[in-house]
């Protein structure tokens, strides 16, 4: 039985995509697991781990996530 899955997405630059998730979309940064160039952020049931690449050119990367939610409202940090 599979029970979950932890997507591995590419980021460019740890602190800017820190600050987006857990500022933005108020995930929680999983301190346990600070590695240099690696990122695990987790919210309700969802975990997303980012691995650097600097290099990564955002308009030829097909890597992207799909969370489905019932309360968007719930999910972002109001402006």
């Amino acid at each position: 039985m599979l029970l979950s899955a932890h997507p591995k997405l590419p980021m460019r630059n740890k602190e800017i995509t820190r600050t987006y998730y857990v500022d933005k979309l108020l995930f929680e940064e999983i301190s346990a697991h600070d590695y240099p160039g690696y990122l695990i952020l987790k919210k309700d049931e969802i975990e997303i781990h980012f691995f650097e690449f600097k290099d990564l050119n955002p308009y030829e990367n097909y890597g992207q996530i799909y969370i489905r939610t019932d309360k968007i409202e719930h999910c972002i940090k109001p402006i």
